[in-house]
């Protein structure tokens, strides 16, 4: 089943299929054509093969009427042999309903998994071979400087997932908060949460210091709408009302109480988001189940369940009313 990470990245792409050629050219050194414009096209390449073979995502890079470039696109997690029978599948049949080249791009956020991925596949003599490009943490560009970012938000973002370990990751945040400008605001929250679950531990503390330190210099438009409307709302709201309920009654239960309702508020609003995403249909009874949840578990199944569900029923028992 897909995960929340492998779905947030292809979503990357769905919002801004011009991604691929960004990476491609950019950071891989792959030549790319002189193109318009880029479009997202099926991704399933069945076609007269008898297995179903369905891409992550695929885009064309177009100029004027003609296909220049299509490019596959795969998010991998971890190593898995059969990809190596089935990625040259996914070129060939691509190549033949659209005639042109065709680029395999393999996003891998681990980068044992990107060194496995671009071995060449050999498919037959004499010499028939497909050979992926990958972008793991170590191709992914540390992203600091203010106008890059706003340039290239995605690559930001992923900037801030590949790097923000490192032991003085505000820039790389900072520079984040400004690529949020340039991205609307659901999308945003859902990249953000890409980017703090995808941490460990105490970078994720730091990345939350940083977005509830209300004067820092890097406050972006985005930060600031983003308080506001309720995703950092109830943490950064949360935890003032909490101070000020901990000094007027002696007590940190305040703190705590305003912590815990933002994240439960927080991973609330990231699962709406992906359903709205997969266009699963939500009733305004199963909205306030899931905005009404405190569970902290049980909203991680749930966010795990939506990222393959068809239906708001397949989330689990609570929801077959």
């Amino acid at each position: 089943m897909p995960t929340h990470l492998h779905e947030t990245l292809i979503e990357m792409f769905r919002v801004r299929p011009v991604l691929a050629a960004e990476i491609l050219d950019g950071q891989l050194h792959v030549p790319v054509p002189e193109f318009t414009e880029a479009r997202l096209s099926p991704s399933d390449l069945t076609d007269v093969i008898p297995t179903e073979y369905r891409a992550d995502a695929v885009v064309t890079l177009n100029d004027e009427h003609k296909t220049v470039l299509a490019v596959v696109i795969e998010v991998q997690l971890r190593k898995d042999n059969r990809k190596l029978h089935s990625w040259p599948a996914y070129v060939a049949t691509l190549y033949a309903r659209l005639h042109c080249p065709v680029a395999l791009l393999v996003l891998c956020p681990d980068q044992a998994v990107a060194d496995w991925s671009v071995a060449p596949i050999a498919i037959g003599p004499p010499g028939s071979v497909v050979t992926p490009v990958s972008l793991g943490p170590a191709q992914v560009p540390v992203v600091t400087d203010t106008d890059s970012a706003r340039r290239h938000p995605e690559l930001t973002i992923l900037s801030a997932l590949a790097h923000g370990t490192r032991p003085d990751p505000q820039p790389i945040f900072g520079a984040m908060l400004h690529a949020f400008d340039k991205i609307d605001l659901d999308h945003a929250r859902l990249y953000y949460e890409l980017v703090l679950s995808g941490l460990p531990p105490a970078a994720q503390r730091l990345l939350e210091d940083f977005m509830t330190t209300t004067g820092h210099q890097y406050r972006s438009d985005f930060a600031k709408g983003f308080f506001n409307s309720g995703r950092v709302e109830g943490r950064a709201e949360g935890l003032i009302e909490g101070r000020a309920q901990g000094k007027t009654e002696g007590k940190a239960e305040g703190i705590i109480e305003g912590l815990y309702e933002g994240m439960f508020r927080g991973k609330a609003e990231a699962l709406l988001m992906v359903l709205r995403t997969r266009g699963v249909a939500v009733s305004d009874e199963h909205r306030a189940l899931i905005a009404g949840c405190d569970e902290d578990a049980q909203l991680d199944t749930w966010l795990q369940r939506a990222v393959g569900a068809e239906k708001i029923q397949e989330l689990g028992d609570e929801f077959a009313g």
